[in-house]
């Protein structure tokens, strides 16, 4: 069966839309400001994970590296930091690395609450 274009994109956005969706059901946690606002984007901005009835409580940390802006948190207590890494709209997965860039006081706005795909083990 000889196969169209238009039959291509049409299989392609079927794949997205049932990746998304998977994404958005596999959420493990919340990352939220505090009260579960905003995040404000500026060094040590308290924010915490809710997981179910667990709260994580840590603090986001700026670093700037030419044009990009790079959020990392950090849980309370702990050395390690996580690259906030964008996995769709509101949605982030938590990667642990060491960080880049220059550390700033304050980046670009705000975000909403993130659900995060890849929780740590806390």
């Amino acid at each position: 069966m000889k196969s169209t274009p238009y039959r291509a994109a049409l299989c392609c956005s079927a794949l997205l839309a049932c990746a998304n969706a998977h994404a958005a059901g596999a959420a493990c946690g919340v990352l939220q400001g505090e009260s579960g606002n905003a995040m404000t984007l500026h060094e040590a901005e308290r924010v915490e994970i809710e997981q179910g009835d667990k709260t994580v409580h840590g603090a986001l940390h700026i670093y700037e590296d030419g044009a990009v802006y790079r959020v990392y948190w950090q849980p309370e207590g702990s050395a390690e930091q996580y690259v906030l890494a964008n996995a769709g709209q509101n949605s982030v997965r938590l990667v642990s690395t060491p960080p880049r860039g220059a550390k700033v006081d304050a980046g670009p706005g705000t975000l909403p609450p993130q659900q995060v795909l890849s929780c740590p083990t806390f």
